[in-house]
């Protein structure tokens, strides 16, 4: 099936994409930060530059999109009809990734956490602050 805008606009598109500062993102921030937690952004000397990072707890954060990182059973992480064999790859790609951004993580000490979009539609879950507090 072809796409239905041509490649320019297409481009144009998808380069509106947020990579930090996402809305699912600044709505977990705006949460923890409520609660009394204070964080970092995007510490790059962390393998996978985590969302949220918190120092004293050593927990990192990331905030991921259904779409992008394949949230499995999720209505959202569909696949796009038009040319599958790329995002077929691209969505392979970015689960390795997470995959071995984690791992990298844990190796290292760190608790890592995963928010999913579509776990925000009814607020921040209530077990975020739980598993940063307790472990």
């Amino acid at each position: 099936m072809a796409d239905i805008v041509d490649r320019a606009t297409r481009s144009r598109m998808m380069s509106g994409i947020r990579g930090r500062n996402t809305r699912p993102e600044m709505a977990v921030r705006r949460h923890l930060h409520a609660v009394g937690f204070r964080f970092r952004l995007h510490r790059k000397d962390l393998p996978g530059k985590p969302d949220i990072v918190l120092p004293r707890h050593k927990v990192a954060i990331f905030v991921h999109g259904c779409f992008w990182h394949r949230h499995a059973g999720c209505p959202k992480a569909t696949t796009p009809s038009s040319n599958v064999e790329f995002w077929q790859k691209k969505f392979a790609d970015n689960v390795a990734r997470d995959v071995r951004d984690r791992a990298a993580l844990e190796s290292l000490g760190w608790r890592v956490l995963v928010v999913w979009e579509c776990e925000l539609k009814g607020g921040v879950p209530g077990w975020l602050v739980e598993a940063i507090r307790w472990g």
